[in-house]
Order: structure tokens, then C-alpha cells, then sequence
């Protein structure tokens, strides 16, 4: 007669089989969390743009070759700006001469009518102190000739068509308009000794494509608290004209958004991308 064997009994130390990942119950996001993550996202990314960073295009030539028409900037807004208690472990500084700026130009542009404070990039040229005097297209700080930008153009030996180009006793509103009233008034009072002397609190501007530039020489100084940050490197460089970039409306926007999706390997500046503005 046969036996039946009855199975062994299992003991507590044998290995449990693992727990089948695809029987786990998955926990799906609400809704509100989707919309709180999104939120979240957003609001560090206007943190960054607002206060931290921000990104410029460059819309004129009056920093070529520094910058071309077409680039687009990453802008430190931390380094100049005014020191913060509520940040100290940043670091600050004054804006220093040879600084390439972004500024708010303290002379307000009318466009359709309304007035309108244009966010501008120039390279600084006198800090509160300096002696300033321009003779044949060569700018003096406190008596030495200063050299020009590196990646800046030359300027003619006679400069035409502009004024406040050459000596700045002769400075008188421009035939043209783009001097300002203002400025031609008030600019006698900063002269010592044929010097132009800038005043505390203040700085001078001038675009490294100085015979096309519509700087300080026109409008005057810049007060500190204009000034929004220093450019850092160009993330991006598409080839593009001052009327491309000045175009408004709907028809204009949609037909630029064709022509740079077409063109956008062909116009792109390659050997710009990541380029340190100095």
C-alpha cells in the first residue's frame, strides 16, 4: 500500500516571490496637481526673467560689431543692480567704464502718439567724476585718448551729417530731431574747461558704432537706477534688418515667424551662439 506524501510545511524563513510592479495600484496626478506643478514651473521662470535674467534682441547696428542686428542677448540684472539686503549672498557692483549696459533711456521716444521709455544697449564711457571730450572722432576720459572698442567700428577722421561727434562746446539741437531740447539746455551747465564732466549719480553712454549711434551725446546722461543689467553671452543670431525687427502688427509678426522657419538654418549665425559680450 502506498503512501501519500503531504507537502512540507513552509517555515518563516523562506523567500517571499516579489510583489509584481504591474499589479501595484498606480496613483494618478488630479488635476490640481497638474495646474500646481505648471504654476510652479512659471512662477520660478518669471522669478528668473524678472529678477535674475532676461533675454534682449538687438534691434539697431549702433553696437556693431560688438553686436549685429539680429542677436539675441541672456542679460544679467543681478550684478549692477543696487545692493539688497534680502540677497546677501550676491554679489554687487558699481557699473564700471568699458561696461556694455542695458539701459532705460532716460528720454522718452514718442510712438503713435504716446510716450514710450525704450530699453537701450550701449557700452559705458564715463562713470560720475570723468572728464569727457570727443576731438576728431576720439573720445577723451581726464585727458588720455581712449582706444576704440575692440569689436567696435572706426569712426571717420570727419564725422558728417551728426553733431556732438566732434568738440562738445558746439552742441546744439539736431536739425533731424533726435537731440533733444532738453539736453542741448542743460548740457552747458556740465562743462569745465571745454570738458564735459559727468555728475554724480550719472553716466555717459556712447554705441560702439559711434557715427551711427543715437546715445548720450543726443539725450544726456544715464541716472544708476536706469540701468537694468549687463549683457552675458548671445544665445541665439539670426541674420535681420532694423525694418524686419521695427515691423508691427499681426500680418507683419506672422509673415517674420514664416521667413525665420524657413531661413532658420540658413540665417542663423552658428559662430555667434554662445558668444561672451564684451
Amino acid at each position: 500500500m502506498t503512501k501519500k506524501k503531504t507537502p512540507a510545511a513552509k517555515t518563516p524563513n523562506e523567500a517571499q516571490p516579489e510583489p509584481n510592479p504591474e499589479q501595484e495600484t498606480r496613483v494618478e496626478e488630479t488635476p490640481f496637481e497638474a495646474v500646481a506643478s505648471i504654476c510652479s514651473v512659471l512662477v520660478v521662470g518669471l522669478f528668473i526673467l524678472t529678477f535674475l535674467a532676461q533675454n534682449f534682441v538687438i534691434p539697431s547696428g549702433s553696437m556693431e560689431k560688438t553686436l549685429l542686428v539680429g542677436d539675441h542677448l541672456v542679460v544679467d540684472r543681478i550684478t549692477l543692480a543696487p545692493d539688497a539686503k534680502w540677497m546677501p549672498l550676491v554679489r554687487y557692483r558699481e557699473p564700471r567704464r568699458g561696461d556694455v549696459v542695458v539701459f532705460i533711456k532716460p528720454v522718452a521716444d514718442d510712438v503713435d502718439g504716446k510716450p514710450e521709455y525704450l530699453f537701450l544697449v550701449k557700452r559705458l564711457i564715463g562713470v560720475p567724476g570723468d572728464h569727457i571730450h570727443l576731438r576728431d572722432g576720439i573720445v577723451f576720459i581726464n585727458g588720455v585718448a581712449q582706444s576704440q572698442p575692440k569689436d567696435g567700428m572706426d569712426i571717420p577722421a570727419n564725422p558728417s551729417e551728426k553733431v556732438f561727434l566732434d568738440e562738445f562746446p558746439t552742441i546744439a539741437p539736431a536739425e533731424d530731431g533726435s537731440a533733444t531740447e532738453e539736453w542741448a539746455v542743460d548740457a552747458p551747465s556740465h562743462f569745465v574747461d571745454g570738458d564735459l564732466v559727468v555728475p554724480p549719480g550719472k553716466y555717459f553712454m556712447m554705441g560702439d558704432n559711434r557715427h551711427n549711434s543715437l546715445d548720450s551725446r543726443y539725450w544726456g546722461f544715464v541716472p544708476r537706477e536706469n540701468i537694468v543689467g549687463r549683457p552675458m553671452f548671445n544665445y541665439w543670431s539670426f541674420k535681420s534688418s532694423e525694418d524686419q525687427l521695427e515691423q508691427t502688427g499681426i500680418g507683419s509678426s506672422l509673415a517674420w515667424m514664416g521667413h525665420v522657419a524657413l531661413h532658420f538654418f540658413s540665417d542663423t549665425r552658428w559662430g555667434r551662439t554662445l558668444h561672451v559680450v564684451r
